[in-house]
C-alpha cells in the first residue's frame, strides 16, 4: 500500500521510483513508467514450488497464509499455477498476523484431522516462527509431512532464532539465488567491517538479500545520472497553486524523462547478478531450492523458467520436473523417505456409494446384508474395480456401499434412477455396471470406461458336424468316392492290360498275382511308394497324370478332414432377429453377452454387427475433482 502511494506521487512528479522491498504481485499491474520494481516479486517463485510438488507427485496441498495484502495477493497465482497441474487446495487456512499462540495451535490442530501433509507457508518471520514453534509442539513436524516455505521466510532465515531453526528440521524452501562471486564476497567482508564499528553490540551480523538489491538499485541509480551528465535536477513548480496542500504541491521534475530512459537502458553486473530491466521489471533470478537441516540450511538443487529442476544451474534437465534433479532432503522427523502427502484422515467425510441391486449378472455386481451388522457388503467385478482404483489414487478417500433398494430389500427402480440420485445428493458416486450413455452424462459426470464397449446380438446355433465314427467319410461326397474309385479301377486296366503286362516283368505271372499287383500299384500311387518299374514311355505319361491327379486328391481331403476335426463349425440358426413366437435373439451389451457365452458357448454364438457404446463407468457428481484421478487410476 505504501508503495502505491510512492509510485502515484513519482508519476505525478515525473521522478523514477525504485523500489527493492515491495514483493507484492500486483505491483506489476500499476501502470506507471516511472515505476521500476527492483525486485523480482512473489509470483515468479510459485513455477518453483508447483515443480517441486508435481515431481514427488503429490496432488493435494494446503496453503498457510497471513491474513493481509502481503499473504493474500500471491495466492490467486498459485492457485492457478496448481491447477494447471492437476493438484487441488483442499482448504485453505488463513492466520491472522496478530493471532494468538492458542488461536494458531487450534488451526493446527484443525489441519490435522484432514488427510492432507503437504502444506505451502507464505508470511514473514514474525509470525512464521510461532508457526512452526507451535506445530514441532503439536506433533506436526514429524514423520510423513511436508512443509514448504517461501522467500518470505527463507529470505530472512538468518534472522530466526536458533529455537525456532530446530523446530523447522525437514522443511523446504525456495529463495531467490545469489552466486557467490569475488566482488560479493568483498563487499559483505566490507560491509560487515563497518556494520561492527557502527554496531559493536551486535555480533555476527549478516546482509540479507535486501541490503544487495538496495546496493544494486543505488549503483543502478548512480550510473543512471552519471549516463545524463551534469543536469539540473530541480522542479518546474508554475503549475502549483499558492493554497495548494502539501501533496498537491508537487511541482513536475525537468529531467525526470531523461532519468527514466537512462534507468530503462541501464546494464551491469551488480552483487545479485545480471542488473537490468524489463519493462520495469527487474529480470528474474534463479531459485534455490533450500533444506532446512541442522543448525542451518542446505541447497538441495535449482529452478529456472527455462530449465525447470537442476541439480546445478549450468546443467540442462532433460526432465524439468523429475525429483532425481534435486539432492537427498532429510523430511520432517529426520526421514529419508519421501512423504506421501496424506494421511487417514480422522473426520474426513464418508463418500456414500450407490450400488444396483439386482438378480442377473450377480459376476458384476452383487449385494447382500449382513444380518448379524447390518452392513451392506458387496461383491463382484465392478466392485473390484472399484477397490483397486481407490487403493491407487495419491490419497485416501473413505466410502461406504449403499444398495439402491427399497425397505424391503427389492430394486428401487431403474439404472436412471439410480445415476440421477447423485445429482440429487443421495449418493456421491454410483459404481456398478453402469453404462456410459448420452441421457445420464446431463446430470453426472463419467469416469473412463473400465470395460469393453459395444451392444451386439446373440443366437442360439446348431453344429453341422455329428463327429462319430465315420467322420473320415466326410470330407468327400458319395459322388466324388465313386468316380475315384472307378479311375482307380481305370487306371488299373490301363496300366496292367494297355501298357505293362506284356513288356513289364513286375506284371507277369499267375492270373491272381496279376490281379494283385494291378491294384496295389493303383493304391501304391497314393502315396508313392510304388516299386514297380514303368519302362514305355506312355506308361510313364499316364502315370504322371496319375500322381498329380492322387497329389490334388490326398490334399484336399487332408485338409478337409483336418478342419472337421480341430473346428467346430457352428451355424447362427437366425441371422436379422425377424423370427416371431418368442425370444429369437438378444441384443445387449458385449461385457453381458460374453459373461453369458462363457457359460454356454456351445449352444449360442455373437453375430455381426457390433454397435459401439461407451461401456461401464463410475458416475461422479457434475465437476467433481474426483473425475480425473478416478480415470488416471483406471
Amino acid at each position: 500500500m505504501q508503495t502505491n502511494i510512492v509510485v502515484d506521487l513519482g508519476n505525478k512528479s515525473q521522478v523514477p521510483i525504485l523500489s527493492f522491498s515491495a514483493t507484492s504481485p500486483s505491483l506489476t499491474s500499476i501502470r506507471s513508467p516511472y515505476f521500476f520494481q527492483a525486485m523480482q516479486n512473489d509470483s515468479s517463485q510459485v513455477g518453483a514450488i508447483t515443480s517441486i510438488i508435481q515431481a514427488f507427485g503429490w496432488r493435494e496441498v494446503v496453503p498457510i497464509y497471513v491474513d493481509n495484502e502481503f499473504g493474500e495477493a500471491d495466492i490467486p497465482y498459485l492457485t492457478d499455477a496448481l491447477q494447471a497441474i492437476n493438484t487441488r487446495i483442499p482448504y485453505r487456512s488463513v492466520i491472522s498476523p496478530v493471532a494468538s499462540d492458542d488461536q494458531i495451535v487450534e488451526e493446527l490442530y484443525n489441519l490435522m484431522t484432514m488427510q492432507t501433509r503437504v502444506f505451502i507457508v507464505h508470511m514473514l518471520p514474525s509470525l512464521g516462527s510461532r508457526l512452526f514453534t507451535k506445530a514441532k509442539q503439536v506433533g506436526m513436524m514429524n514423520q510423513g509431512y511436508v512443509w514448504i516455505i517461501t522467500d518470505g521466510l527463507t529470505n530472512l532465515f538468518t534472522s530466526l532464532e536458533p529455537s525456532v531453526i530446530e523446530s523447522m528440521q525437514g522443511v523446504l524452501g525456495v529463495r531467490p539465488y545469489v552466486s557467490k562471486t569475488k566482488a560479493l564476497d568483498g563487499f559483505r567482508l566490507r560491509w560487515k567491517r563497518k556494520f561492527q564499528q557502527e554496531n559493536p553490540s551486535l555480533v555476527d551480523a549478516e546482509l540479507n538479500i535486501f541490503g544487495l538489491l538496495a546496493y544494486d538499485a543505488t549503483m543502478a541509480l548512480a550510473m543512471a545520472i552519471e549516463n545524463i551528465g551534469n543536469t539540473n535536477f530541480g522542479f518546474d513548480m508554475t503549475h502549483v497553486s499558492t493554497n495548494a496542500t502539501d501533496l498537491e504541491a508537487f511541482g513536475v521534475s525537468r529531467n525526470g524523462p531523461k532519468l527514466l530512459e537512462s534507468l530503462s537502458v541501464t546494464k551491469f553486473r551488480g552483487l545479485t547478478g545480471d542488473y537490468t530491466f524489463v519493462d520495469g521489471q527487474l529480470q528474474s533470478l534463479a531459485f534455490q531450492i533450500l533444506n532446512v537441516n541442522g543448525d542451518g540450511e542446505k541447497g538441495m538443487g535449482f529452478w529456472t523458467p527455462e530449465k525447470g529442476l537442476t541439480k546445478k544451474l549450468n546443467l540442462t534437465s532433460a526432465d524439468s520436473t523429475s525429483k532425481s534433479h534435486l539432492g537427498p532432503i532429510i523430511w520432517p522427523g529426520d526421514s529419508t523417505s519421501v512423504p506421501k502427502g496424506w494421511e487417514i484422515p480422522t473426520n474426513e467425510k464418508i463418500l456414500r456409494i450407490g450400488v444396483p441391486v439386482k438378480n442377473g449378472f450377480s459376476e458384476f455386481v452383487k449385494v447382500i446384508t449382513d444380518p448379524t451388522t447390518n452392513k451392506t457388503i458387496a461383491t463382484g467385478y465392478c466392485i473390484d474395480v472399484f477397490n483397486a482404483v481407490m487403493q491407487a489414487l495419491p490419497y485416501a478417500i473413505n466410502y461406504e456401499f449403499i444398495p439402491f433398494a427399497l425397505s424391503d430389500g427389492t430394486n428401487a427402480g431403474s439404472y436412471n434412477d439410480m445415476v440421477y440420485q447423485v445429482k440429487l445428493g443421495k449418493f456421491d458416486v454410483v459404481v456398478g455396471d453402469t453404462t456410459i450413455v448420452a441421457n445420464r452424462s446431463q446430470f453426472v459426470d463419467f469416469t473412463l470406461p473400465y470395460t469393453e464397449s459395444g451392444v451386439s446380438m446373440i443366437v442360439p446355433i446348431k453344429d453341422n458336424n455329428k463327429k462319430n465314427t465315420w467322420v473320415f467319410l466326410k470330407p468327400l461326397t458319395w459322388d466324388l468316392w465313386m468316380t475315384s474309385a472307378f479311375f482307380f479301377l481305370f487306371i488299373r486296366l490301363v496300366i496292367w492290360v494297355v501298357l505293362k503286362h506284356r513288356i513289364n516283368e513286375d506284371f507277369r505271372g499267375p492270373p491272381e498275382h496279376q490281379v494283385g499287383t494291378s491294384f496295389w500299384f493303383s493304391f501304391s500311387t497314393m502315396v508313392f511308394s510304388h516299386r514297380e518299374r514303368v519302362i514305355s514311355n506312355l506308361g510313364r505319361f499316364v502315370v504322371i497324370v496319375w500322381c498329380f491327379v492322387v497329389l490334388i486328391l490326398t490334399q484336399s481331403y487332408t485338409a478337409s478332414l483336418t478342419s472337421l476335426l480341430t473346428v467346430q463349425r457352428l451355424q447362427p440358426t437366425i441371422s436379422d432377429g425377424t423370427t416371431n413366437g418368442g425370444i429369437a435373439v438378444a441384443f445387449d451389451e458385449v461385457t453381458y453377452l460374453k459373461l453369458f457365452m462363457g457359460k454356454h458357448c456351445s449352444k449360442y454364438t455373437m453375430v455381426e454387427p457390433t454397435f459401439k457404446t461407451a461401456g461401464f463407468g463410475f458416475a461422479f457428481p457434475l465437476g467433481s475433482p474426483l473425475v480425473p484421478d478416478v480415470s488416471k487410476a483406471i
